[in-house]
């Protein structure tokens, strides 16, 4: 199984950032949803980031909520999302990061969640609801099953708590570019170069910036700032929901913009 620490690596001797695209698992549907992750790995992702579908996810706008809930409609579940998982890994050893709510792994039951995540092939899991403070509750078990732990750092994160989050994280670093939900913004936030290099100086596991990432220039700035993976969820998420009746136009659509992204982040700087 790829590693993150092979691919940033590989990345770094390319002097270039990961592209990580964000997908609900099952949304609009199991085989959809797969063929959509088939095609962003064909269009250029280097890493995929995939959250399983909840309830109540508080950490997402209404783009990501609704994809949350035609997920669920179509009946994904724990098992199911395994079963993709395993699918998407039978088609490319990619790094695939998990994102998701704290009762989802505590229904499922913490040590058999990690080790299941392995055996399907997952790298790493983000919980969004658990504060650094709790994060002994997944980081013992996710290191005995071998899976990396990811988490976030915000804009109005201090420098001791950044350096907690740090020493706590295995994977990447989850970036924050801006304060409130998920979502594709306008403009980007000004905060991030500043951002990126406040966490250089403090550690040496990989940055990733997402929240608000909805264009190819939006992802040359990240990337020029120094984030070693640029991550895209609304912006993607919103062309599902846009194409709901027309898979083909969905897919085209889906691939054009990766690879626009793709090489927006190749050629920044040149």
């Amino acid at each position: 199984m790829k590693t993150y620490k092979q691919l940033f690596s590989e990345l770094s001797e390319l002097k270039r950032s990961a592209l990580i695209p964000f997908f609900v698992v099952g949304d609009p549907d199991f085989d959809t949803s797969l063929d959509i992750v088939k095609t962003s790995i064909d269009a250029g992702a280097d890493v995929l980031e995939l959250g399983i579908p909840f309830s109540d996810p508080i950490a997402d706008g209404p783009t990501i909520q609704k994809a949350d809930i035609r997920a669920r409609n179509s009946g994904m579940n724990m098992t199911e999302a395994m079963e993709f998982i395993r699918k998407v890994k039978d088609y490319k050893d990619i790094p695939i990061g998990l994102l998701m709510y704290y009762n989802l792994v505590y229904q499922y039951g913490t040590e058999k969640f990690f080790s299941d995540c392995y055996q399907a092939g997952v790298n790493s899991v983000l919980v969004a609801d658990l504060s650094i403070d709790d994060a002994d509750e997944i980081t013992s078990p996710a290191a005995k099953a071998g899976l990396d732990t990811v988490f976030m750092v915000t804009p109005n994160t201090d420098t001791d708590r950044m350096k907690l989050i740090a020493s706590k994280t295995t994977g990447f670093i989850y970036t924050v570019s801006l304060l409130g939900v998920t979502g594709s913004r306008e403009k980007l936030s000004d905060t991030v170069e500043e951002l990126v290099g406040e966490l250089k100086k403090l550690t040496n596991v990989p940055v990733c910036v997402g929240f608000g990432i909805s264009k190819p220039e939006h992802a040359a700035t990240v990337a020029s700032a120094g984030a070693d993976g640029v991550i895209i969820g609304s912006k993607i998420v919103g062309l599902i929901e846009s194409n709901l009746d027309n898979k083909e136009k969905m897919l085209t659509e889906i691939s054009t913009f990766i690879s626009d992204v793709k090489s927006a982040i190749e050629n920044q700087g040149n």
